[in-house]
């Protein structure tokens, strides 16, 4: 413990998760770390759920994190009724179901702003940071573990921090981040990223002594996700992508090592970076939110020169990987703050490709990411509003169907918009790819038909469009009260309840 803690004056701090679950009380607003079941805290939050059953007090939290936690938080935060406002992205089912049944409120906000916002003070501040961490400098500074978020804000801005420090990670982690804040406006600089690999800030996040009420000793893993496996319709529209980049590249619209990348979370996108291991392209680099496994494959591979992001999202067994040879992945890695991993003055710059992907795309290229049937939250938009806005291609990528092919992903008009058709540059199905650049809403749904769009559901689809062209010379043709009846399929199948 003592290579861990290497601040004296704090060790006398170091107390139970019982002890330092009492600082919590009812109505507080509380951030933590994590990103995407990366590197948040798990020992203290449990511990207050046990004292809540134990003694049967009444007590909800506002609860603000970099992304999504795992069931020790989130999970059990809301199976046990302690949440009250939730911001800004979660994936937990329970919490998903409260917040679609209002038991807990909820507001769907872009990951890349948050931390900002934050900052300009638009949100209520928060009481108590608890923080995971690999360990504790001399001056009472932090070294986060495999994630960054919004520990920099959530640090600074609190008046108190518990510090939950997980030995299950080397102190070899050191070095692996770079923590860097924008002041606010008036006095905002420019942010010096000119290169993938750039470090602008620290390798640790300042907090000083006087502001940690609690230090927590644990070596309980995080509850990451498996991947599901490939399958046919995954290997088909990795091929899709990969053709189109190297097409591309022929063009002379990409350069041969590419644009750097940013890739969302989930099985296409794990699909699409495991496809880019038998790619063309060499010495890669990522400008992403999450490092996925698939990503520290390349890096073995020979292929990626240099990835930068917030945080790292392996499966269990690729965490292990990732500890024990965490001085050979530091080399390529570097984890920033999101506030400057999804930033989108950076992202311009560096002319990122982002890969994400959608709930459903409409036939004008509109994609839903966040809601079933225009009403119930899945998980939220993330950062992939971030990238899709500024980046250099804009690529959404998503099986035809779903549920068992019963609805289509292509539809007349989404139910619900977070990424308009002026941030999508081209649509990928195992059908084919839409590349919408430079046409025009009629031109853009002919394509999006008849490359994506699956057989099963492509005459109903020519027939709306024909039909709504007939009703005029209208810009973007629509038969709004039929469009909106696509979306009856999912409450005829019942499978718009999101549990």
């Amino acid at each position: 413990m003592e290579d861990h803690l290497l601040c004296d004056a704090l060790k006398h701090k170091i107390c139970s998760p019982e002890e330092a679950a009492e600082i919590i009380q009812n109505g507080m607003t509380i951030a933590v770390s994590g990103f995407t079941l990366s590197s948040y805290p798990k020992e203290v939050p449990l511990a207050l759920v046990e004292r809540v059953k134990t003694t049967g007090e009444t007590l909800k939290v506002n609860l603000y994190s970099g992304a999504s936690t795992g069931v020790e938080l989130d999970g059990a935060f809301a199976e046990n009724g302690l949440i009250d406002h939730r911001f800004p992205f979660i994936t937990n089912k329970t919490v998903r179901t409260s917040i679609n049944s209002g038991d807990i409120n909820f507001a769907d906000i872009h990951l890349g702003k948050f931390p900002q916002d934050l900052m300009y003070g638009f949100f209520p501040k928060p009481d108590l940071a608890i923080v995971e961490a690999v360990g504790i400098t001399e001056k009472g500074d932090i070294i986060p573990a495999s994630s960054v978020g919004i520990m920099p804000q959530a640090i600074r801005l609190a008046d108190k921090v518990i510090v939950e420090i997980n030995t299950d990670y080397s102190m070899d982690f050191y070095g692996l981040h770079d923590i860097y804040m924008p002041k606010n406006p008036p006095h905002r600089g420019v942010i010096p990223i000119r290169h993938v690999g750039d470090r602008i800030g620290k390798p640790y996040i300042s907090c000083g002594k006087n502001k940690i009420a609690a230090i927590v000793f644990t070596n309980r893993e995080d509850s990451h996700r498996q991947m599901n496996r490939e399958d046919d319709v995954y290997r088909q529209m990795t091929g899709h992508i990969m053709d189109f980049l190297q097409s591309e590249v022929e063009h002379g619209r990409l350069p041969k090592n590419l644009l750097p990348i940013q890739s969302g979370v989930g099985a296409v996108a794990n699909a699409v970076l495991s496809g880019m291991t038998e790619a063309p392209f060499e010495h890669m680099e990522f400008f992403t939110e999450v490092v996925q496994e698939a990503v520290m494959d390349l890096i073995d591979a020979g292929k990626v020169s240099m990835v930068s992001g917030t945080a790292i999202s392996p499966t269990p067994s690729g965490l292990v990987r990732l500890k024990k040879e965490i001085n050979h992945y530091k080399k390529y890695m570097v984890l920033r703050p999101q506030e400057i991993s999804n930033h989108t003055e950076v992202i311009r710059r560096l002319g990122v490709i982002a890969i994400n992907t959608p709930i459903e795309c409409d036939i004008y290229g509109n994609v839903n990411s966040t809601h079933v049937a225009g009403t119930s939250m899945m998980n939220g938009l993330g950062g992939s509003g971030d990238f899709a806005r500024e980046s250099y291609l804009s690529i959404f990528a998503a099986p035809s169907t779903a549920k068992g092919g019963l609805i289509s992903t292509i539809v007349p008009m989404v139910s619900h918009v977070d990424h308009p058709e002026h941030d999508v540059k081209v649509i990928v199905t195992e059908w084919g790819v839409a590349d919408l650049r430079g046409l025009t809403p009629k031109e853009r749904a002919v394509r999006i038909i008849e490359n994506c769009a699956h057989p099963d559901y492509r005459d109903m689809l020519r027939d709306y469009f024909e039909r709504a062209c007939k009703s005029g010379p209208l810009q973007t043709p629509h038969i709004l009260n039929e469009a909106l009846s696509w979306h009856q399929r999912y409450v005829d199948t019942g499978t718009m309840k999101i549990k």
